[in-house]
């Protein structure tokens, strides 16, 4: 024990960057623990997290209560420990039988961190600079500050710009980026995406934004053209009848209710886009069909067949993206205005095709999900007319 013991003293300090505890060894409560330093009125502490598979325990500890508490974790409980400091990296592995490994690598000094308990987000938008299209929401006043109750809103847009900035490599540089927003509704995330790739990342982009309201397109383009926003444009129309385009860099999709979202996802691998950011809602048509004799017992409980019928919809909707060649995430997206949280699909069209035994495995996948469920979503369908085959059917 003393070999761990001199380890954790002598990086529990402030230089520590944190530490990560993990490889449950089963039978615990926690999967894994982290560690950082925090300064609590000028003294310093280690906040501890663990987690659990849906909750996060948090406490401060002392140097010494930390170190004793982190030496039986990873003696006893769990496989390894990842520790950084601000000039070296360790990496301890614990066998069962108490033996440990210790490797150490040094790292370039950072700099000094911010060890303050509660840290100050660093926002996309930033308070203080006045937007227009904020400012009209009402999240901003007319000086740039963020108005007390709207700070949902706030954390919301921000959320969502954060999505978008890790799809920037997937942009291109040298030319126009097009990007269609369907069924963009009052389009507060329209402008803020237009706002924050072109006034903020200098990209030269062309946004269309759809919908079928007409009285909401006309106010959203007469803002667009206030605010001097000539490269962002809004239509009345459907999704599924749309057609103004061949080519298209990415695809928005925010609420689009229940196929509507289908649609879109079907238009932008269609369009061979490059990346998708899709959020789903009312996923009726799962709920209304599916089948399954074995959660009949659950399925009696309506809000249990509709949460389960929305998330395994949102799921094949992913397998099927992953099929068509898209690296897919499924992400939770915060929305104050539907539900408390959402699911955001996230989706990067693949460089190269997708080898014909990983699509395979991908399709049997798909289609084992889809016939527990007994039910097929629109998305497939639309698939298999494009390609003019019935690609997830048994041979």
């Amino acid at each position: 024990m003393n070999q761990i013991e001199e380890l954790l003293k002598r990086v529990l300090t402030s230089l520590l960057v944190d530490m990560v505890i993990s490889g449950a060894r089963g039978g615990g409560e926690f999967l894994k623990i982290k560690i950082r330093p925090v300064v609590i009125r000028d003294i310093l502490y280690f906040q501890v997290s663990k987690y659990t598979d849906k909750q996060v325990f948090h406490e401060n500890l002392t140097a010494e209560e930390a170190a004793q508490s982190a030496a039986g974790w990873i003696m006893n409980d769990f496989r390894q420990a990842q520790i950084r400091t601000q000039d070296e990296m360790v990496t301890v592995l614990a066998s069962k039988k108490g033996k440990l490994t210790i490797k150490t690598r040094k790292m370039v000094c950072a700099g000094p961190q911010n060890l303050e308990h509660n840290r100050k987000k660093k926002y996309i938008i930033e308070e203080g600079t006045k937007v227009p299209f904020m400012v009209d929401l009402g999240v901003m006043t007319e000086s740039g500050k963020i108005v007390r109750t709207r700070y949902d809103k706030y954390r919301q847009i921000n959320r969502f710009l954060e999505f978008i900035e890790d799809i920037l490599p997937e942009l291109p540089t040298d030319r126009t980026v097009h990007i269609i927003d369907f069924g963009c509704g009052k389009s507060y995330l329209t402008f803020a995406m237009y706002y924050y790739l072109k006034v903020l990342k200098h990209y030269d982009i062309r946004i269309t934004g759809l919908d079928l309201k007409k009285k909401v397109i006309e106010d959203c383009q007469s803002l667009a053209e206030r605010y001097g926003y000539d490269g962002l444009q809004f239509l009345c129309g459907d999704i599924a009848d749309y057609n103004g385009t061949d080519e298209v860099d990415m695809v928005v999709t925010l609420h689009a209710c229940d196929t509507a979202t289908d649609y879109a996802l079907y238009k932008a691998v269609k369009w061979h886009a490059s990346v998708i950011l899709s959020v789903p809602c009312c996923q009726h048509e799962l709920n209304q069909r599916i089948q399954c004799e074995t959660l009949s017992g659950a399925f009696q409980y309506g809000l249990i067949r509709e949460r389960t019928a929305a998330l395994m919809t949102d799921a094949m909707r992913g397998q099927l993206l992953e099929i068509k060649g898209y690296k897919t995430q499924l992400l939770e997206f915060i929305d104050m205005e539907h539900t408390p949280k959402n699911i955001l699909i996230r989706a990067v069209k693949s460089k190269g095709l997708l080898p014909k035994a990983a699509r395979k495995q991908q399709e049997d996948r798909y289609r084992a999900c889809r016939d527990f469920f007994g039910a097929e979503l629109t998305l497939e369908k639309l698939f298999n007319e494009m390609e003019g085959e019935t690609a997830y059917e048994q041979d």
